[in-house]
């Protein structure tokens, strides 16, 4: 599947809510790691990533339906769309 370069509306109209929080909580109950981890920008929830093992962050959109999250890795600034396949740099 294509990541588009177009904006979606999810990401043009997006406020960014930052977390204290820095670990997958859903990682930490199973005693497992994460590589990167991405905050969702609905409910403000942390999650590891892609390239973890639990891939929790895709995990929550699934359950929940929400659709963007952002990195929460230092001096990163992009946000994904889930939904809509689309990314952005803020």
């Amino acid at each position: 599947m294509a990541i588009s370069t177009k904006v979606c509306s999810h990401l043009e109209n997006l406020q960014i809510i930052r977390s204290d929080i820095y670990q997958c909580d859903e990682c930490v109950a199973l005693g497992d790691t994460w590589v990167h981890l991405r905050i969702c920008q609905t409910c403000g929830g942390v999650h590891c990533c892609d390239s973890s093992k639990n891939k929790h962050a895709t995990k929550h959109f699934l359950r929940s339906g929400h659709p963007v999250v952002i990195s929460a890795e230092p001096g990163e600034s992009w946000a994904w769309c889930y939904q809509d396949n689309t990314f952005t740099n803020y």
